[in-house]
């Protein structure tokens, strides 16, 4: 199943509190819900952490995430009048179309929560490998060493660690090689735990090993769940 991760960016003039409500209440449930190709879809809202990583900050004010079935499906979804004629003519009234970034990955859970929809906050981890190192052997790297560091910080309530798909390296190389996510109680929990010696000894320094600093983006949302947690 392909993960989909679509970060947006609210249109010039709009407040970021506008935009997550029209992206919630109107744009998902007036015309992405009827994608008949979307098996799940959660929309991830920004909230104001300290832990969020990167420079320049990431102008971006939520994550929609996407599941669909296999490459086929994702390709009829986007050749529909639902999207066509729905979902994308709507797109300008309210996103900064320019700054959207989208990641098709194949996800991999590495510490499993109590469900799907646990609540709390999630921190959403932008990846770039360092120069140097090959593809494969950093995706083998994020699931052994990196992955069992990550999986010791204290509070973390699920971790999901995912690839990006090779489809993105056909013409060269992908913005970036993973997605990972790590959810918590809530910020104060999260900040906490990023904080904290155990990530800045042992996680920053597995994740040094593999990741180019210069390309390590990180926002801290809240879930709103749109289709879902369970397929349709």
């Amino acid at each position: 199943m392909i993960h989909q991760f679509i970060l947006a960016a609210p249109k010039p003039g709009m407040t970021a509190q506008e935009f997550q409500d029209y992206w919630v209440n109107v744009h998902a449930v007036n015309y992405a819900v009827k994608i008949p190709q979307i098996r799940k879809y959660l929309i991830d809202t920004r909230v104001e952490s300290g832990t969020d990583q990167g420079q320049p900050r990431l102008p971006h004010q939520g994550i929609a995430e996407i599941w669909l079935a296999n490459g086929e499906e994702q390709l009829a979804s986007i050749q529909t009048d639902e999207f066509l004629l729905g979902a994308r003519l709507d797109e300008p009234k309210w996103a900064a179309f320019w700054q959207t970034l989208v990641i098709d990955t194949t996800a991999h859970e590495v510490v499993p929560g109590d469900g799907p929809d646990i609540g709390g906050v999630k921190v959403t981890v932008l990846l770039k490998r360092r120069a140097g190192l090959a593809l494969d052997d950093y995706r083998k790297q994020t699931l052994d060493g990196y992955a069992t560091a990550v999986s010791g910080i204290p509070g973390l309530r699920r971790y999901l660690h995912a690839h990006t798909v090779d489809g993105a390296y056909v013409f060269g190389e992908a913005s970036f090689d993973s997605v990972e996510q790590l959810w918590f109680d809530d910020v104060a929990a999260a900040e906490e735990a990023l904080g904290s010696a155990y990530f800045a000894e042992i996680v920053q320094g597995a994740r040094d090993e593999i990741a180019d600093p210069k390309y390590v983006f990180s926002l801290t949302t809240k879930e709103n769940w749109i289709i879902g947690p369970e397929a349709r």
